[in-house]
Formats: structure tokens, sequence, C-alpha cells
């Protein structure tokens, strides 16, 4: 079996606010042995670290960037998760994805808004974040449209979503320009999970 330490991977995870991108997250790190995984989110790099705006010009771009060079430095399986909008963000995933070290993972949390709403009902934030402003930061089927990007429909629940991308890392393969999978010209969407073989 591969030492996914040898050429670490670098994942990917974004989606709208209470797409699940976060609990995804935390739940890879937690499956994988202590040590093994670096969980990065947008919201704690850019609200916590930094106090700043979401406006794509800041200084978040380049710690993120720099937080994510440095956890792969150290073999780190890497995993970067937040909303991180294709308009702003395109450009940053385009650079960290052409120089990341080993293969590479693209996940996009694809929720309707209405879903996107309920979920957001249920979270503690809710009594302080109006629908209307969750709504205004929504976009559509916001996938960055890079080669190999996976994009998992709202029908999967938080265990499929998991188990997604934990049956992809073992797959991933590390030879010299290879990315864990073919290129596709197109995201490709998965609505269920694998049928078992």
């Amino acid at each position: 079996m591969t030492n996914l330490r040898s050429a670490p991977p670098f994942v990917v995870v974004r989606g709208n606010s209470a797409s699940g991108k976060s609990t995804v997250a935390r739940r890879v790190q937690r499956a994988l042995p202590r040590g093994e995984v670096a969980v990065i989110g947008q919201d704690h790099v850019r609200r916590e670290l930094l106090w700043e705006r979401d406006s794509g010009q800041g200084d978040t771009i380049g710690l993120l960037e720099s937080m994510v060079r440095h956890c792969l430095g150290i073999g780190r399986l890497t995993l970067l998760e937040g909303i991180f909008g294709a308009e702003r963000y395109h450009c940053m995933f385009a650079r960290m994805l052409r120089d990341a070290p080993g293969p590479t993972l693209v996940y996009y949390l694809d929720v309707s808004l209405p879903e996107t709403l309920r979920r957001h009902a249920g979270k503690p934030i809710a009594g302080h974040v109006a629908p209307e402003e969750v709504a205004s930061w929504y976009r559509p089927h916001d996938v960055l449209g890079v080669p190999g990007e996976q994009v998992l429909a709202e029908a999967l629940d938080e265990d499929q979503m998991v188990a997604r991308v934990l049956g992809d890392l073992p797959m991933l393969r590390t030879g010299p320009g290879e990315r864990g999978g073919p290129a596709l010209s197109a995201p490709e969407e998965f609505t269920s999970p694998p049928s078992a073989p």
C-alpha cells in the first residue's frame, strides 16, 4: 500500500454556507491516524486569525497558500475547506493545484438554496444571521471547473460524503505528473455512493 506521506495529497472541499464542508473535513481528519491530516478552514483563517472581509483581495489568500505549502511540505495530507467563491478564488486554486507536490482531490458540495436555508435554520448562528443574509451569500453550482473536480449532490448524506472522500484517497496515484485520476472536461457529479463490488 502506498504511504501517503511519500507524496501527501492536497484535498479541497468547497460549497455554500451550511453545505457540510467543515463537518466532512473534520470527520475525514478524525477517521485517519492522528497527526496524518491537516485541516485548514477558510472561516478560521479569514475571520478568526485575520478578521478580514471576504473580498478576495486581502491577506487571507497569501496566508492560506503559505499554510497549505507548509503542511504539504511536512508530509501532512492537507484538506482545505471553505466557501471559496469561484470568481474570487479561482486563480488561487489554479496556483495551488498546479504547485501541489502530490496528488489532488477537489470536491464541490452542491446544495440548493432551499436546503441551504433549511440547514442554516438548525445551526447556532441562525439567531443572529438572517436567512436573507445567507441567501445573499449563495452562489448556485459554483464549481471551479478544474480537471477532476467532483460535484457531490445534496442527496448524499454526511456519512456518504465522508465515505466518498475516504474511498478516493487510497486510489490516488503518486507517480510524476499524476493527480489522482484522469482529467475531466467538466465536473463529475455524484448523487449516490458507489456500488459495492
